[in-house]
């Protein structure tokens, strides 16, 4: 398909993550107080949209206490600079073995939530946004299995919606957009959509430029997306999506560093997608206009 560059661009910073990244970086935020504020920085260099997981404050280890995400949401939404919460829904689907001979039962190192449990933190925090991973895959970090059934997907996807909360859809593959546009038919996911197209994570869709086009051409001409490449190839990335009609994600959840040898802050790489995409002759827009866009609604924690 021909490209449609996209001139008016919408920034989300993906700020801590949950992989194992909390010991390679000083910059990696651990706690409540320290994610917000990194946060709020990323807002304030030009994301309008803030990506956020939870982590325990002492180890870094990823979390998904509710208390931590209410503690995050009360203080983006006391700062004074506007920003788009948005909130993850991937954990409590990470399935691990002890091995090759016991597939038979899962390891305790496995973090297997219900549906209600997986969304209880959306439910009571209400974001304007929160993501719900499109499909099952093999993760490279630590062996394991996300684990999205379709019963799985339909069922949160639907507590979202009760909740008021806008669904961005992550698609690693082509087959999770598949599911998706399912899921959009079936009116379980609605209008307007907006999805996430994440690249190069092990062992979903890779981030050549053949493999990327064949994600942003299964997107509906009527979806709005954002794409994104982990490491190295986060800031080239930034100008292939707008190149190619596209938002664009940055931030510490997919890349540490700012160039060979020099860790990055969250603002930092907020900082230096806005100079890519504006040099592409497009502007970065506000988090006021990207809630028109998408039709969000500031709302207080319930």
């Amino acid at each position: 398909m021909p490209l449609s560059m996209n001139r008016e661009v919408f920034i989300t910073c993906a700020v801590t993550g949950s992989g194992g990244t909390q010991d390679m970086s000083p910059h990696v935020p651990r706690s409540p107080e320290a994610i917000a504020a990194s946060a709020i920085e990323a807002a304030k260099a030009g994301a309008a949209v803030v990506h956020c997981h939870v982590r325990d404050p002492e180890t870094g280890a990823p979390a998904r206490d509710p208390a931590l995400y209410r503690e995050v949401t009360e203080r983006i939404r006391d700062a004074s600079v506007d920003v788009v919460l948005n909130l993850t829904a991937g954990m409590g689907g990470d399935l691990l073995f002890d091995g090759t001979e016991t597939m038979n039962r899962m390891s305790q190192r496995s973090d297997m939530a219900g549906a209600t449990e997986r969304v209880h933190h959306v439910v009571e925090c209400r974001p304007e946004i929160c993501t719900l991973d499109c499909g099952t895959m093999n993760f490279a970090e630590a062996d394991y299995v996300m684990v999205n059934t379709p019963g799985m997907l339909r069922d949160m996807a639907k507590r979202m919606t009760d909740a008021g909360v806008r669904i961005e859809i992550e698609a690693f593959d082509t087959g999770h957009l598949w599911f998706a546009k399912r899921l959009v038919e079936e009116g379980v996911i609605p209008d307007p959509v907006l999805v996430q197209l994440c690249m190069g994570v092990p062992w979903g869709a890779p981030d050549d430029l053949n493999t990327f086009m064949a994600m942003v051409n299964n997107v509906p001409k009527d979806w709005h997306w954002s794409a994104f490449s982990i490491g190295r190839n986060e800031m080239p990335y930034v100008a292939a999506s707008v190149l190619a009609g596209g938002n664009v994600r940055v931030g510490l959840e997919d890349n540490l560093y700012l160039e060979k040898g020099v860790l990055a802050t969250n603002a930092q790489l907020v900082d230096r997608a806005v100079t890519i995409i504006e040099n592409m002759g497009a502007r970065v827009i506000s988090p006021a206009e990207v809630r028109a866009k998408l039709k969000l609604e500031k709302r207080a924690p319930s």
